[in-house]
């Protein structure tokens, strides 16, 4: 919008700090080529808008702003003589976008020196052209190396998932492997024990009766609870003392077995009740293979369950064949990352899920959105990792003020109040040299805010600090994103 055109005096905008030095020659230039306006309070200009002039206040009060999801958020209020704002980029040209990166509103009847963009680009390249110079390799330069860098930190954190989640499928691969070739040899086991036992002088009877305990025993090993280490020593005790009892060899071996499959002394009396003495030793050896057969192959579930989870978990984390705009469930999305940063927390670090379930789904970049989760758990790691390494990493989800908030707490040392209105600036870290590029924060904000039309903030004290990302619950006007397939 445009105020009231009132006349201009070289000698006042003289007085002004960013033109005191100039000549009167060219305090008289800037009065011709541009104008004295004065603003009665309401908006000046609107962010986003083409940046078509140049504002320096003479007096008055000036608010800037900027819109953060369907929020305007004040950024500054100054009444001091001589800020400037507007096309401050003119001089770059059309090699950058030329918009108001913020919106400006007045409270008072101000006045301004107002300078058109074209006007304010020449009589910079004419007046300071070797500062054009610099601020534009300042500019196009900081562009480069935050783009550099930013993709740099993304490789480093593919490359540290990467490691994680080999190392997770690792673990259970490997036990599964194990399992497999012990499971073979109890299997040859099993078949020689009852290659004895069928050319043995057993009855029919008691053959069948073998069997359907055998069969029992393997409903029991799949229904068995765990037990703690007292309640299991003392068991083991007692089904040690009854197979001795009972003349059973090798009870300190089977009797450990037994316990984990979740038999007692009850079910090993109704094993001796339903066979006659001297198929008893046979009994229990074929019912410990059994077991020991029922126990590997749970254990070879369990490792592939494991890894068919984790596999799952890396293709809902890199959103593989999905659209990048969907609706998505930030609870799919969180537990995938976690599940991929995994071996990063580490067993001293504590993990409480506080989610709230009955939250709606949102529209969102759920592979963006799992970086922005990558970075602040990485951050609260190692947070909690510079006062000892053990501590508690809490992730909440709430409704708030009509909005999806994720938070995450960490007990670590916080974060000095010093610093705390720096640390979303591009390559500010506070980690030691080669561990922090200083993008990480800068890239999750980028992410919530400009992506997402959300607000990502922080609040911290000694032992309490928590990141905050809050995302709008229904899409902006202009965008329509996919039903999950």
């Amino acid at each position: 919008m445009s105020g009231q055109v009132l006349p201009c005096s070289p000698q006042e905008i003289g007085t002004l700090f960013l033109f005191e030095k100039l000549t009167p020659e060219q305090l008289g230039r800037l009065c011709c080529d541009g104008q004295v306006e004065l603003f009665e309070a309401g908006p000046v200009y609107t962010e986003g808008d083409p940046a078509t002039c140049f504002y320096v206040m003479i007096e008055g009060t000036v608010v800037l702003s900027r819109r953060v999801g369907g929020d305007d958020v004040e950024v500054s209020r100054t009444s001091q003589r001589g800020v400037y704002t507007g096309a401050m980029q003119a001089y770059i040209g059309d090699r950058v976008q030329q918009v108001y990166l913020n919106s400006m509103r007045v409270t008072e009847p101000t006045r301004f020196f107002v300078l058109p963009a074209e006007t304010f680009a020449a009589i910079m390249s004419e007046w300071f052209p070797m500062a054009v110079h610099l601020l534009e390799g300042l500019f196009f330069g900081s562009k480069s190396t935050q783009l550099a860098i930013s993709q740099r930190e993304r490789l480093l954190a593919l490359g540290s998932l990467s490691a994680g989640l080999t190392h997770e499928l690792n673990n259970p691969a490997a036990a599964a492997v194990r399992a497999t070739s012990t499971l073979r040899e109890r299997v040859a086991k099993m078949r020689h024990k009852l290659r004895v036992i069928s050319s043995g002088p057993y009855s029919r009877e008691a053959l069948a009766n073998l069997i359907d305990i055998q069969e029992r025993t393997a409903e029991r090993v799949a229904k068995a609870v765990s037990l703690s280490p007292l309640e299991a020593s003392d068991r083991e005790d007692a089904l040690t003392d009854w197979l001795d009892d009972h003349g059973i060899m090798q009870a300190w071996q089977i009797a450990p077995t037994f316990v984990q499959a979740g038999l007692d002394i009850d079910w090993l009396d109704q094993v001796a009740a339903a066979v006659d003495e001297d198929v008893l030793q046979a009994a229990v050896g074929w019912l410990s293979y059994t077991v020991e057969t029922e126990l590997l192959m749970t254990e070879i579930e369990d490792s592939t369950t494991r890894i068919s989870n984790l596999v799952g978990a890396a293709k809902q984390y890199s959103q593989l064949d999905r659209a990048p705009y969907q609706v998505a469930d930030v609870h799919e999305l969180l537990d995938s990352t976690l599940l991929m940063l995994g071996a990063k927390v580490g067993d001293r670090i504590k993990v409480v899920k506080d989610y709230d379930r009955a939250l709606p789904k949102i529209p969102a970049y759920p592979a963006e959105l799992n970086q922005v989760w990558t970075n602040l758990i990485d951050n609260a790691v190692s947070a909690i990792n510079s006062t000892g390494g053990e501590g508690t990493l809490t992730v909440r989800t709430a409704l708030v003020r009509d909005q999806l908030m994720v938070e995450f707490r960490d007990t670590g040392p916080g974060v000095p109040q010093e610093i705390r209105g720096r640390i979303f600036d591009p390559f500010f870290t506070t980690k030691p040299v080669g561990e922090g590029t200083g993008l990480g924060l800068d890239i999750s904000w980028r992410i919530v805010v400009n992506k997402h039309h959300g607000t990502l903030q922080v609040e911290s004290v000694p032992g309490d600090t928590r990141f905050q990302v809050l995302l709008p619950l229904t899409a902006a006007d202009n965008e329509t994103p996919e039903e999950p397939a």
